[in-house]
């Protein structure tokens, strides 16, 4: 039975040890994300072992309780797996996204006994029952969010949108095909995801150079370059200064300051819609490139952030420049978005009562 184990699941075997070790050595994570992967990894691997024994056992005839508790087990590890995705991939995700997922296992167990999302027949017969295709929607459900967030949280260049396309076909893919193929083909189930999974990894690595890992946002070195490409398309810049935070680092800690860094910029991200990439170009220095964006359409990016950052307990000042103001090039569109945003600041400050530190931007 291992000799079978291993010639059907090769690929998965050679992918996940790979997958581990790059972990070990990436720069890129913190720990916590390395530890979740761990996890998520390990959770793949014993549900391709499940996999292996239910489909075993269902060429052997008989096993029908034994294969039954192993067809619990799995469709509650396939939305469990892609839960702790969503989990491990998304910042700021909280424990309770597996809510669904445990109340589809308590589901999947009494269904051992009742027959309510499965059961099996004398024969061996694979019969729905009323709720047989909640672990596919459920599993769906979850990873249409997990692309959906994805791509809400990122800054919607082509470098990072492709990723996510592939990752949301592997995952359509895992899912669909079974119906198609037929059930032999929940034995590829594992190492699809595991591909996908790697693969996508693998794209972040590669944008580990131009991201902040603080944030999630594109860095400094990014800016530039990215404004070099083609900078007449970029017809607005929006500057956005953290108000407060030498006060947060000097009162709460530096802790509580990356926290708030995180906490804005995810704002940012988020108000940023098609063409608008986030760069943190250093301290509590955002700006945000619109590329073909019309003065409305860099208006309402304002006011998106506006609103979002008044969701939290943080405030910035924002200003902003657009190509028909009189500014010919990225230099003058920075100045002027820059000033604009210093003036804002300077109000803060006033109205708040609190020093503010003069500081200037390096705009070369």
């Amino acid at each position: 039975m291992l000799q079978d184990y291993i010639v059907q699941n090769w690929a998965l075997i050679l992918i996940l040890p790979a997958f581990a070790i790059s972990l070990k050595t990436t720069l890129f994570l913190d720990k916590t994300t390395v530890k979740r992967f761990y996890i998520l990894l390990a959770g793949i691997f014993l549900l391709s072992v499940v996999v292996f024994l239910e489909f075993a056992l269902n060429d052997r005839g008989g096993y029908a309780a034994e294969r039954t508790v192993l067809m619990a087990v799995r469709y509650s590890a396939t939305p469990i797996i892609v839960a702790m995705i969503l989990y491990t991939l998304v910042r700021k995700v909280r424990w309770y996204i597996f809510i669904p997922a445990m109340v589809l296992t308590g589901l999947n167990i009494l269904s051992i006994f009742t027959g309510i999302v499965f059961s099996l027949d004398e024969g061996g017969r694979l019969h729905r029952g009323p709720l047989g295709l909640l672990p596919y929607i459920v599993a769906g459900l979850y990873g249409v969010c997990l692309v959906f967030v994805l791509y809400k949280r990122s800054n919607k260049l082509y470098t990072e949108v492709v990723p996510i396309a592939f990752l949301a076909f592997s995952f359509a893919s895992g899912l669909i095909l079974p119906f198609i193929f037929g059930a032999g083909y929940s034995h590829m189930f594992c190492i699809t995801i595991a591909i996908g999974l790697f693969v996508y990894y693998q794209f972040l690595l590669l944008q580990g150079t131009k991201k902040d890992p603080l944030t999630g946002v594109l860095n400094r070195q990014a800016y530039f370059a990215d404004t070099e490409v083609n900078p007449d398309r970029i017809t607005g810049l929006v500057s956005v200064d953290i108000n407060g935070l030498k006060e947060i680092n000097d009162r709460q800690g530096h802790a509580a300051g990356d926290e708030a860094l995180a906490t804005l910029a995810l704002c940012f991200l988020q108000a940023a819609g098609p063409g608008q990439s986030v760069y943190r170009l250093g301290g509590d220095e955002f700006v945000i490139a619109c590329r073909d964006a019309s003065r409305e359409d860099v208006l309402s990016l304002v006011d998106r952030i506006r609103k979002n950052a008044d969701a939290t307990a943080y405030s910035c000042s924002v200003g902003y420049c657009h190509a028909d103001d009189r500014c010919h090039d990225i230099s003058g569109m920075l100045r002027e978005s820059d000033r604009m945003m210093y003036a804002e600041k300077a109000r803060y400050y006033i109205s708040s009562g609190k020093d503010r530190r003069r500081r200037t931007r390096d705009s070369t």
